[in-house]
């Protein structure tokens, strides 16, 4: 039996598992990402922070993303002692709090770079699409308990969790938050595919998510400008395909070694948002092809470990759930270096734990807390439902 690990049984014979220690290599990794993470983003943005304070520092970023790492990591320890069973009672609740939250950013939202997307309570502004991620996820781990083998009909497979998940994609439709519901719609589809939805259904799922994709681009400008760009950004080099090119010029001039730490070209108001979507050039310029690919693997590594400690938790319930967690960061990163690489049309999605921004990385942060929590309560030994 590994060292650290607590079974008790009981007079009848049947082993239950206690709290034990979380999950150290996930941790090791998570923490690993997120300190590479803080480094890159004070390179990236310190151009942009000295133009914005007048020269006056090049952390006014780094500081602001260092207290929410600092609450995320509050938020991290916290969680990592609350058991899943206090999740899967809050499931509805959250659910539809975060409704409730999407609707009023459509009344009382506040416009940030052209988007109506955050909202102020009490002097905190943030982005009720970060929460709706969570909850949608939390509760399709709670339908998934629920519906047992029924997940493998139409009725509840398919009927029942796009129910739950369109409760969340119509607000954010009429938001016209397309990258949250590029995410979200990816997410879904691998935790219905946990849950044991049959493939059929998820690929006619698919191909009526790309349907809609095509009619909501067409009736949105902006993003079909993005479509073009993402085939042609050199027929319009000085507009939309502006950020496209200065990013493939970033990746580019980084060749195999990068030019050294702090040494981007680009991030001199070149590239636009060098700090938020697009970070990833500059981390490709600076540290080159071998540093990408170092941190590629990096992520790769905590999404695998992840992936394990969902495996081997200790019910149906915190299966999915942690599935769905890492599964979130997993398709953010996907997404994002896509984008980045120009392998697919700019989306707006962050790469995790490295792209500015105190809402998502402090809700990364404590969602990680809750994949150590089921950690804590993983045991081999103990007898879990059937899932699949």
């Amino acid at each position: 039996m590994a060292a650290g690990k607590r079974l008790h049984a009981k007079e009848d014979g049947r082993i239950f598992n206690v709290p034990d220690s979380v999950d150290y290599p996930f941790l090791i990794l998570l923490l690993l990402v997120l300190t590479v993470g803080l480094t890159m983003l004070y390179s990236a943005s310190s151009a942009q922070s000295l133009y914005n304070t007048g020269y006056k520092t090049s952390t006014y970023f780094l500081k602001r993303q260092a207290v929410c790492a600092l609450l995320g990591l509050g938020a991290m320890w916290l969680l990592s002692r609350v058991p899943s069973d206090f999740w899967n009672k809050a499931a509805w609740p959250l659910y539809f709090l975060s409704i409730g939250l999407l609707l009023l950013v459509l009344l009382f939202g506040q416009t940030v770079n052209g988007a109506k997307r955050w909202i102020n309570i009490g002097g905190l502004q943030f982005q009720p699409s970060e929460i709706a991620k969570f909850t949608m996820i939390l509760l399709f781990a709670k339908l998934t308990r629920g519906y047992g083998e029924d997940s493998k009909t139409f009725r509840y497979g398919v009927l029942g969790f796009g129910g739950a998940l369109m409760g969340i994609l119509v607000p954010l439709a009429l938001e016209r938050h397309l990258s949250a519901i590029m995410l979200m719609g990816m997410v879904a589809v691998v935790m219905m595919f946990v849950a044991g939805t049959p493939g059929k259904w998820l690929l006619m799922g698919a191909g009526i998510a790309v349907a809609f994709m095509v009619v909501y681009v067409s009736v949105l400008g902006y993003a079909g400008d993005r479509i073009t760009a993402w085939f042609h950004p050199e027929n319009d080099p000085g507009d939309t395909g502006y950020q496209i090119l200065q990013a493939l010029y970033a990746i580019g001039s980084g060749g195999l070694f990068g030019l050294g730490f702090g040494m981007s070209r680009q991030k001199y108001m070149y590239l636009p948002f060098q700090y938020n979507d697009y970070i990833f050039a500059v981390v490709c310029e600076e540290l080159g092809l071998v540093g990408a690919l170092a941190i590629m693997a990096l992520f790769g590594l905590m999404i695998y470990r992840g992936y394990q400690i969902a495996l081997h938790a200790n019910d149906r319930f915190s299966t999915v759930l942690a599935a769905g967690l890492i599964s979130q960061i997993g398709v953010q990163t996907f997404l994002n270096i896509g984008v980045v690489t120009n392998l697919l049309p700019s989306t707006g999605v962050a790469l995790p734990f490295f792209s500015y921004g105190g809402t998502a990385l402090a809700v990364n942060l404590a969602e990680m807390g809750i994949i150590l929590s089921i950690s804590r309560y993983r045991n081999r030994a103990a007898r879990q439902e059937d899932f699949l």
